[in-house]
């Protein structure tokens, strides 16, 4: 084949690894050979780099198969810190934490660690509409796409959903990209600027990555916002504490499209006699709130955010409101799986915190058995306490530790369960669930005792239920 792909088996053939050290071009270290990580290789190629890749585990089939078709060398299943620490620049997986050895060797050389998003960003000139919050962001990002798709635009999806941004800018040429962004791939970025930027809320999450302190996660959202001027567009839920304080406390230079649900001074975009309105520069939207595909107040926030983004780019209205109302939402976000026997079976899997479990339980309107677990991020389940306690029949608890769910809630809820697999966890709900009531998947946690990722989980509630 000419190059050598898999640097570790050609290393094993008495190849030296000084042999593909050299240092005629810059060296760009690419750390994670997912989605992300694969992608940003391949823009890094072309751009005329050095390129390597180095993943800690086994990287997919599919990933592998891009990176062979652009003939980019990396490694898999270990780190050679040779092959590393001569880089002039590391982009680093979102998911790849400070903590772990090679990160800190990096930095002990002061090698700059940059995100995928802020390399992709040094490439293109398209619009950026970015979308954060501790809840909705999946929700919202996917809407906001859906809705300028509609309306003709030249549009790419990326970040935490769709394809990977740096790979996009490197084999497309998008107008414009929404963009969904994690609290992790903000810490990421240094210049890159939002055009639009969406803040929904910010509720503690991922506080074990932020040595358990909410201003270190509050600090890494609202990154979201650097680099933004008077001509750039900043659309936040006004009723957000952390958020409000954030606003109010120092001088934005941004243009600002606060939303809420009621209307109050300042609020560009809230609801009145049963009606969405939304108000900007571009003109007024309004739209019935019965017409609108999704609901429960937490999707009515989702919308009202996308229809400002979309009023912001001047799409029309009748396009605005044919995808509002015809939007099919997002799998594992509330999403209906079936009726058994009189109860409603609805997968909630993509809420891995406490708050996103809320709006969830919230939405319920009958007796509920909630299966909720999973690993712990440094929740406090106190926020869903009352929710639980008004609407709860049963609790089952789905992880390999149990222990803190227990300590919060046994003696609070009379039916408790555990279970250590999903089949159990749907079984047991099975049985205690009755005529009209709802089971609930909304685990609180993360997946990765028992799962390979959220979407794993929900799949697997989705297979259970079907085979009752």
């Amino acid at each position: 084949m000419g190059l050598i792909y898999n640097i570790r088996e050609q290393a094993s053939k008495d190849i030296k690894l000084t042999d593909f050290l050299s240092l005629t071009l810059q060296r760009i270290v690419v750390l994670g050979g997912g989605e992300s990580g694969a992608g940003a290789a391949v823009l890094a190629q072309q751009k005329g780099f050095d390129v390597f890749l180095s993943d800690s585990s086994a990287i997919k089939p599919k990933y592998k198969a891009i990176l062979e078709k652009y003939e980019i060398a990396y490694e898999e299943n270990g780190h050679t810190d040779d092959l590393i620490l001569t880089a002039n620049e590391i982009i680093k997986s979102p998911g790849i934490p400070d903590k772990v050895a090679i990160i800190q060797k990096i930095k002990e050389k002061n090698i700059p660690i940059i995100s995928e998003i802020e390399f992709a960003g040094r490439y293109t000139n398209a619009k950026m509409i970015c979308i954060t919050g501790s809840n909705g962001k999946t929700t919202t990002t996917m809407l906001t796409y859906h809705i300028l798709k509609n309306a003709g635009l030249n549009v790419g999806l990326a970040g935490n959903v769709g394809d990977s941004l740096a790979l996009q800018v490197a084999e497309q040429n998008y107008d414009y990209y929404v963009i969904e962004l994690s609290s992790f791939q903000l810490e990421g970025m240094y210049d890159f600027k939002a055009d639009i930027a969406v803040l929904l809320n910010i509720t503690p999450d991922h506080l074990d990555r932020y040595n358990y302190e909410m201003q270190n996660y509050a600090d890494a959202k609202m990154r979201i916002i650097q680099n933004q001027t008077e001509k750039d567009a900043f659309i936040y839920w006004n009723d957000d504490p952390i958020i409000k304080e954030r606003v109010t406390s120092g001088e934005l230079r941004v243009t600002q499209y606060p939303f809420a649900e009621t209307k109050s001074e300042g609020v560009k975009a809230y609801t009145e006699n049963k009606k969405l309105i939304i108000n900007t520069p571009n003109g007024i939207f309004t739209m019935e709130e019965e017409l609108v595909a999704l609901t429960g107040t937490h999707n009515l926030y989702n919308s009202l955010a996308a229809g400002i983004a979309a009023k912001l780019l001047d799409i029309s209205n009748e396009n605005i409101r044919q995808s509002l109302s015809d939007f099919k939402g997002v799998e594992h976000r509330l999403e209906k799986v079936a009726h058994v026997r009189g109860v409603a079976y609805i997968n909630d899997s993509k809420a891995t915190n406490v708050n996103s479990c809320w709006y969830a339980l919230q939405s319920t309107k009958t007796p509920t058995v909630l299966i909720l677990g999973g690993t712990d991020k440094g929740n406090d389940y106190s926020e869903i306490e009352s929710l639980v306690l008004e609407k709860c029949r049963a609790l089952i608890f789905l992880g390999v530790d149990n222990s803190k769910l227990h300590c919060f809630f046994d003696g609070k809820v009379a039916q408790i369960y555990d279970a250590g697999s999903m089949h159990e966890a749907v079984a047991q709900a099975y049985e205690t669930a009755e005529h009209g009531d709802t089971v609930l998947l909304s685990p609180c946690c993360a997946s990765f005792d028992l799962f390979q990722n959220y979407e794993d989980r929900g799949r697997q509630f989705k297979n259970c239920v079907t085979k009752l």
